[in-house]
């Protein structure tokens, strides 16, 4: 396939608009802490909305809805899951790790925190936190890589090879220059972006469907079960799907957003507008997996293709029910969605390798400006290894990445959230609930039949969180110095929540 000439105008003149806003950012750029987190200048929008980008990812576009096309409602009830998440997450987490990330010396990282949190002088927890982030984040943005350069070969009729190159080059090229504010701003758009073409696309189809109760009347003619919101849903299946809420607490791609706001009292607004964002965009992909049974149901051609992939019926939508000009600004929707994920995953690495790392361990009286160009430089390595293991699109090592979402909420979100709530929590502790919550994700991912059907997440975040409290329990007290900093914080939070 080839795309029309206004559809490549309208996609080109988005990439554009991204390297612009690169550029712009790259003259705000002073420092490490401008570079990694912006220098916590994030209004209550951007935070909410790059926020909500980075998170969805493709998935949001292609993966939702194409369950939906193929399961029926009953598929839709990840959806539920991944809401309860996100709010807790805005409301514990976010003004906690805000608050607690500068008073505890000013922490610009996930590992960062954690070491400064428990005042941990062996380096050990940033040190493992560190490469649990760089193994996970690597192969993830590996994935995104092979997305981009999918959407491109499919848009553009290009090689693969080629496509993955000019998909990476574009993505690297803005967060390389512009660093944090450059990712925030440009995911700030890609999230409007993202809401637009799931507003957009369901209401074409369902108008030219004559309504939605007509679209009902097809789909039940095409199997009643795919109306049904309990088909083929057993509780093991359910509390998998709800599990994938779980995962918030732990995604540092998301937990960085909170620590970069300019003010707590902001948070209370970012999080009405990314929990906003969020229901408008996941209720769109949800009506247009649904609604593209309808739709489709007598375009036989569509339906071949849909059967080889069913991730396929938004980029087919836009190729079918929308003019050029339009299917150009939603393919650049989709393009945004990978792009938005991709971007902060290289600058978390970007952030671990030159704080955690390199200033740490090689050069602590290094200038901030020898730590941006170290950062870029980062950003780079980590495009490269992305870009060189993404070379082949079936590649088993991209099958890891399935193990990220439930690496990292199982590794991360019951530490994080522990040292945000529990003041007893240990050093000791913390290094246990990382290891035993990615460790139990991969046995658990290993096992299958019965209770191993269960999504790896939740055991692994329950047997982190039980981790967590024995070993502190079994240990030494916390340090006095420790206790009044989290009594500090607890007492900043509760003044502005």
């Amino acid at each position: 396939m080839t795309m029309s000439t206004p559809t490549l105008v309208t996609f080109i003149i988005y990439l554009l608009g991204m390297l612009g806003i690169g550029l712009v950012a790259y003259k705000m750029t002073n420092n490490l802490s401008d570079y990694i987190l912006g220098g916590r200048k994030l209004g209550s929008a951007v935070t909410a909305l790059s926020a909500g980008a980075s998170d969805m990812s493709a998935w949001l576009l292609l993966g939702l809805p194409g369950a939906i096309y193929v399961g029926g409602l009953s598929a839709g009830w990840i959806a539920l899951g991944l809401v309860i998440g996100a709010y807790l997450n805005w409301k514990i987490n976010a003004p906690r790790l805000r608050v607690y990330t500068e008073i505890a010396g000013d922490a610009i990282t996930l590992p960062d925190y954690l070491e400064n949190r428990f005042n941990d002088k062996s380096q050990l927890l940033r040190v493992i936190s560190a490469f649990v982030i760089l193994i996970f984040f690597t192969f993830y943005t590996s994935s995104g890589m092979v997305a981009g350069a999918t959407l491109f070969e499919s848009s553009f009729g290009m090689e693969y090879t080629d496509a993955l190159l000019i998909g990476a080059l574009v993505i690297v090229s803005y967060t390389f220059v512009g660093g944090f504010l450059a990712v925030c701003w440009t995911d700030f758009f890609q999230a409007i972006l993202m809401m637009f073409a799931l507003v957009v696309a369901p209401i074409v189809v369902i108008y030219e469907l004559n309504g939605l109760s007509n679209a009902l009347k097809i789909i039940e003619t095409v199997d009643p079960a795919l109306t049904d919101w309990t088909n083929g849903l057993t509780i093991i299946g359910f509390l998998s799907l709800q599990a994938w809420g779980l995962g918030y607490f732990g995604q540092p791609h998301i937990l960085v957003r909170f620590m970069a706001i300019d003010n707590v009292k902001s948070v209370k607004a970012a999080r009405r507008i990314g929990m906003s964002w969020m229901l408008i965009s996941l209720l769109g992909a949800l009506i247009t997996g649904f609604a593209g049974i309808a739709y489709f149901q007598d375009r036989p051609d569509d339906i071949a293709k849909l059967v080889t992939n069913s991730e396929a019926i938004f980029i087919l939508i836009t190729q079918v029910a929308f003019n050029p000009w339009i299917a150009g600004f939603l393919l650049a929707a989709i393009l945004a969605a990978i792009m938005s994920t991709i971007d902060s995953q290289l600058l978390i690495c970007s952030g671990t390798i030159t704080e955690d790392f390199y200033k740490k361990f090689f050069r602590r009286q290094a200038s901030e400006k020898e730590l941006v160009q170290t950062g870029r430089v980062s950003v780079l390595v980590i495009a490269a290894l992305a870009v060189w293991i993404a070379q082949d699109p079936n590649s088993k090592v991209l099958s890891l990445v399935s193990y990220a979402w439930a690496g990292f909420g199982a590794g991360f979100g019951p530490v994080v959230l522990f040292s945000l709530l529990y003041r007893q929590m240990t050093r000791n502790g913390a290094l246990a609930g990382i290891l035993v919550g990615a460790i139990t994700v991969v046995i658990w991912k290993q096992l299958s039949g019965g209770l191993f059907d269960l999504y790896e997440l939740l055991p692994g975040f329950v047997f982190a969180s039980i981790a967590i409290i024995v070993v502190s329990k079994i240990g030494k007290e916390p340090e006095q110095t420790v206790l009044d900093t989290f009594d500090e914080v607890k007492q900043i939070v509760h003044l502005h929540s």
